[in-house]
């Protein structure tokens, strides 16, 4: 269980009268990483690789951030790029991809992604590279595995899903995903910024070819990192000054420099979720954040069930995904529409009671535009993380009633 006042402790904005609900579109941050970044600003403040000391000592800090995450994501850290956001990671990777995808090869994109893992894949058309469809049931929202077995081909080299829907909420089977494209002779590109603040992630047992996701929405300030098999990572094109060979990775694929302050920072993620699992079970290291998230993914399912227990309780509710608890099925982050109302008003309304939820089409556009969800601007999201508590979804609660 967690020790939810030892947790609202460490973010100082939870001390507001605010009530934070539009966490997937980036959470609140630990002042344990907003003091490293002050700390590396103010200390240590000079560009990596030289032989002087300050530098040296930047450089140590920059591999800190590295290690941290290879033990976040179970990987090695020669295997961890670092970037400002998502976004630009797959485009980067995108980029690099460039030598490897001939024209006729094959993409196979969802139509339930975030924008950030469909437009830069989009680009490799122009080249003659063949873009293909997994999309969802139009009742349910589900991915059917069979279908996209049904897509791939001998030409099939990519296929890019996220591992939890930032609309749905639906947790998406990586790793039986990941063996119908290496099967195939596919690599997989999973976008995982919906899924990262909720579960512990192990890369090796996911076996995904690259894995994303961006640290402000895990407590962390604007900064993203992805982890690439070695060899995979080692494939890619150069994208950096033309004097980098194709080993120099992870250099290769980081042009222009990390944000270092960010990368020091958020290790105060990763050692926050560490001291949960400590405080869990005594564990450190990795075991430690497999406890930590744990106990997240508990205080997460609490909040989750009496949130939908509410909606299912009035009929001109329609949850938009999986209508589950089920920490297996879904993450905390639930979606709705009313009947006969438009979504702006609801979260409207919802503001006046100092509660930050959203609506719109969160960049997943097209699952929105292709269900005939995009009228009445969209849908209403509420994404909570394991800082919030029962009594902040009593007051969302309250405060929807009259909307529903």
């Amino acid at each position: 269980m967690l020790d939810l006042s030892y947790v609202r402790s460490q973010f100082p904005a939870l001390s507001g009268e605010w009530a934070f609900m539009d966490n997937a579109g980036g959470s609140q941050v630990l002042k344990s990483v907003a003091d490293r970044v002050s700390d590396y600003l103010l200390t240590s403040n000079v560009q990596t690789g030289a032989s002087y000391a300050p530098s040296q000592e930047s450089t140590r800090r920059v591999g800190e951030s590295r290690n941290a995450f290879a033990r976040f994501m179970n990987c090695a850290p020669n295997e961890i790029v670092m970037g400002p956001s998502t976004t630009i990671l797959i485009r980067f990777l995108s980029e690099a991809m460039t030598g490897r995808l001939q024209p006729g090869d094959e993409i196979i994109l969802t139509n339930v992604d975030h924008e950030a893992n469909i437009g830069p894949w989009l680009r490799h058309e122009g080249r003659g590279v063949t873009v293909k469809w997994w999309r969802c049931d139009p009742e349910t929202f589900e991915l059917d595995l069979d279908d996209l077995r049904g897509l791939m081909s001998e030409r099939t080299k990519l296929v890019c899903v996220t591992h939890a829907s930032n609309i749905l909420g639906t947790i998406n089977p990586i790793r039986e995903i990941a063996d119908i494209a290496h099967e195939a002779g596919a690599e997989l590109c999973v976008d995982a910024v919906a899924y990262a603040p909720h579960r512990a992630i192990d890369v090796k047992a996911l076996d995904a070819d690259y894995y994303i996701f961006s640290v402000y929405k895990v407590f962390g300030p604007h900064h993203a990192v992805m982890f690439g098999k070695r060899e995979k990572l080692e494939a890619l094109d150069n994208i950096y000054h033309y004097f980098f060979d194709k080993s120099r990775v992870p250099h290769k694929l980081e042009p222009g420099n990390i944000n270092y302050e960010c990368a020091w920072g958020s290790i105060g993620a990763v050692d926050y979720v560490e001291e949960l699992g400590r405080q869990a079970n005594g564990s450190t290291g990795r075991a430690a954040i497999e406890a930590g998230f744990e106990a997240i993914t508990e205080q997460e399912r609490k909040l989750t069930g009496k949130l939908l227990d509410f909606f299912q309780s009035r009929n001109s509710v329609r949850v938009i995904g999986r209508a589950t608890d089920a920490p297996a099925e879904r993450v905390s982050t639930v979606s709705f529409t009313v009947e006969n109302t438009d979504s702006a008003a609801v979260v409207e309304a919802v503001d006046r009671h100092h509660i930050g939820i959203r609506f719109g089409d969160f960049y997943a556009r097209r699952i929105v535009e292709e269900h005939g969800l995009l009228g009445n601007h969209g849908v209403v999201r509420v994404s909570m993380i394991h800082y919030n508590t029962e009594a902040e979804v009593d007051r969302l609660i309250q405060a929807l009633e009259p909307s529903l």
